[in-house]
């Protein structure tokens, strides 16, 4: 008969928590698939040997540390026989050991989830909340305990029990299943309390009007938004101002001044406000708003978007001339051949990551209420298209800890979408708003925007390669499932709280479709720090190496390594530190010869993938997806500007809304680098970047794995 064990165990941290066995078994199996080994039930066997030496060694009512039990399951694997485990084990102490130091040296926070180094920097840096002095006084737990209870509270209103939602919306966050956009995790249930990340902004064609959007600008970026402009209803270069007689300076003059203000200004004091600049394909001043960002610097916090038409897209098919209108009059101004527009969009795209493509009219024909206007314009990385003075809140669910024996567990898929449709809906409530016309409207379409991060390490999971029709396929399936679910949680809270105000006039009525609460439901966004957070690929983008560096917030660099990778790598029996650090250095499996081609077809990166494949998994995700997909076509350096021109046009026939490349090496400062065997291919700032490979700590070298992310390069949200 098994012993039970003692009842208590004391933490690291003095913490008397209880007495799990089962924590004893894990460990044990690691350490064994570490070296091949596969049965469970012997580290079960061997588990239960421990505790009898505890309770030989301490009694059944004694407290043990957790370091008097590590020390009895070395003795114990030693004795029985399994010296390979048992060094397995003593290895993953020992580092374990070693980053609780560096974690203490490098943040100096209580890591009171057990969170990787760099999750831990991110939100040390950027969520925790701080003192007048700059000193954190809040852990990783107490974030997310502040989270869950500030967004939980709007429950009452509608007559359900908070405290058990409290525990809930704690639980989907701290088990790392889900995660809410960056504006949420800081500032919820505190003073501030504005929660939504995306907002888009009008700009008129009067001084006055443009000024006032400047200020509205910064009142969001103070509040930790993103903002989105549509600068075409400003006049062209040159135009009459007839009320003083002067020349308009047309709207790239005028971004500039958005971009100064930008400048000064940190998103809730933590990082630095972001936009997206939007000019259509047809205004008269395209071809300097194509050119604007040529020369390195200038306009460094936009990105910027080509709004594109139909008749533009059929103009550069068919090779014709199309229409400039000057947007003061409606006349036209006069006509150019498209395919030269479309060209200079392609070279600018393939020198320099910008502009991108937004395709308006596919944009505005899924717009779900076109009684409250035209969409114009999106989020700063163009995943949510938004009516002027709307907002939207984010939040993503990691298909990472989808999987179970193998399979997508659709079952424990579908109660976190519910849930997290339940918590995205409250943060409407919950929030603060930086102005009257943005609650308004925010209250009138309730949008939300559910989306995934982790899809990457589900298809590894799987044994998928990301480059399949195999991938494809689960692409929609997974996203037609939380679309599916999306709209039945959405129709559930709308028969207990009402729909969202402007369904009556909605294209869900006029389609005879049951009320739902919220007008959008589905996005997919980057998932920047967020996917730090919770440990996973970012978005649904193809990780950007196995090993690399990522260079974050003020450009601290973070070295990481896939965890999926490191798994399998210790399972099959060829990991070793050498192989990481020669990983980190060329970023890609594909040369090495020491890995297993079966597992190279697996763990392709975002440079091993052709352009069209990630074109094709955008268009996969897009075909369920509400608003946007946010998808960075990643290029390697020598693509060539036809490569770009290919992405734009597939993108254009499987159905994206908007498409952006990024061509590696095209900026002297990136997000995310590769290792310094290729330093000399990159720009002198990039070749700096890379000297961190490893963190330095007490005269040991530490390489900090399974806390990879990987995201997009245009684009640090």
């Amino acid at each position: 008969m098994n012993k039970a064990g003692p009842a208590k165990i004391r933490k690291r941290d003095g913490r008397v928590v209880d007495f799990d066995t089962e924590k004893i078994t894990n460990a044990i199996f690691k350490a064994a698939q570490a070296v091949g080994g596969e049965n469970r039930e012997l580290a079960e066997t061997l588990a239960q040997r421990v505790v009898d030496e505890l309770i030989k060694h301490h009694g059944d009512t004694a407290v043990p540390t957790v370091e008097e039990v590590q020390d009895i399951v070395e003795t114990v694997l030693i004795r029985s026989g399994h010296a390979k485990t048992a060094k397995a084990y003593i290895l993953y102490r020992r580092k374990r050991a070693e980053l609780r130091e560096a974690k203490q040296f490098f943040v100096g926070i209580q890591d009171d989830l057990k969170l990787s180094l760099n999750a831990l920097k991110v939100l040390e840096r950027r969520y925790l909340l701080k003192n007048e002095e700059g000193e954190v006084h809040e852990t990783p737990a107490q974030l997310f305990k502040r989270v869950a209870r500030a967004i939980a509270a709007p429950d009452e209103r509608y007559g359900g029990d908070v405290a058990r939602t409290e525990e809930r919306f704690y639980n989907l966050m701290t088990s790392f299943e889900f995660m809410p956009n960056s504006p949420t995790l800081m500032n919820a249930g505190t003073e501030l309390g504005q929660l939504a990340a995306c907002f888009v902004l009008p700009v008129d064609d009067e001084m006055e009007r443009i000024f006032e959007s400047v200020k509205h600008a910064a009142i969001i970026h103070k509040t930790g938004g993103g903002t989105g402009f549509s600068f075409s209803r400003i006049r062209p270069k040159n135009d009459m101002v007839h009320s003083t007689g002067g020349i308009a300076s047309g709207p790239v003059s005028f971004m500039r001044v958005f971009d100064v203000a930008t400048e000064v200004i940190k998103q809730g004091g933590r990082r630095r406000g972001a936009n997206m600049g939007i000019l259509r394909v047809d205004h008269p001043d395209i071809l300097e708003f194509i050119t604007c960002k040529e020369s390195e610097g200038i306009l460094a916090n936009f990105n910027i978007s080509v709004g594109v038409t139909e008749e533009f897209m059929h103009a550069v098919q068919g090779d014709e001339n199309y229409s400039l209108k000057n947007p003061r009059t409606s006349k036209e101004t006069g006509r150019l051949r498209a395919k030269d527009v479309f060209n200079l969009m392609v070279t600018m795209a393939w020198r320099t990551g910008d502009p991108g493509i937004i395709f308006l009219d596919r944009i505005n024909h899924d717009n779900p209420t076109p009684s409250l206007g035209s969409i114009e314009a999106t989020n700063p990385c163009g995943e949510q298209p938004l009516l002027p003075y709307e907002a939207c809140n984010l939040g993503s669910v990691n298909l990472s800890k989808m999987v179970t024996d193998h399979q997508v567990d659709y079952d424990h898929l579908r109660k976190t979408i519910h849930t997290a449709i339940h918590f995205l809906d409250n943060v409407i409530d919950a929030g603060r708003y930086p102005l009257p016309e943005i609650d308004e409207m925010v209250r009138r379409n309730r949008k939300i925007g559910l989306g995934v991060m982790g899809w990457a390490d589900m298809l590894f999971s799987l044994a998928i390669p990301y480059d399949s029709d195999e991938a494809l396929g689960l692409a929609e399936q997974v996203i037609g499932f939380i679309q599916t679910e999306a709209v039945k949680a959405s129709q559930g809270l709308a028969n207990s709280r009402g729909a969202f105000p402007s369904f009556p006039d909605s294209t869900f009525a006029r389609r005879g479709e049951a009320p739902r609460r919220n007008a959008t439901l589905t996005t997919i966004a980057p998932t920047g720090t967020i996917s730090i957070i919770a440990g996973c690929s970012s978005g649904i983008e193809p990780i950007f190496a196995i090993s690399f560096i990522r260079n974050v917030m003020d450009n601290t660099e973070l070295l990481e390594v896939n965890p999926v990778f490191e798994r399998l790598a210790r399972e099959m029996g060829f990991y070793n530190e050498g192989l990481i650090k020669e990983i980190a250095r060329h970023g890609t499996v594909a040369k090495i010869p020491k890995i297993p081609d079966s597992v190279k077809r697996i763990f392709v990166t975002a440079h091993d993938i052709n352009p069209s494949w990630h074109v094709k998994m955008q268009a996969a995700f897009q075909k369920h997806t509400d608003n946007a997909v946010s998808k960075t076509v990643n290029l390697p350096n020598h693509a060539t500007p036809m490569d770009v021109a290919d992405v734009y046009m597939l993108a254009y026939r499987l159905g994206c809304k908007g498409v952006t490349v990024y061509r590696d090496g095209s900026k002297s400062s990136q997000v995310l680098n590769i290792g310094s065997v290729n330093r000399e291919q990159l720009p002198a700032a990039n070749r700096a970047a890379q000297e961190l490979s490893e963190y330095r700590f007490a005269d040991r070298m530490i390489t900090v794995g399974s806390e990879f992310t990987a995201g997009c390069n245009r684009c640090n949200s």
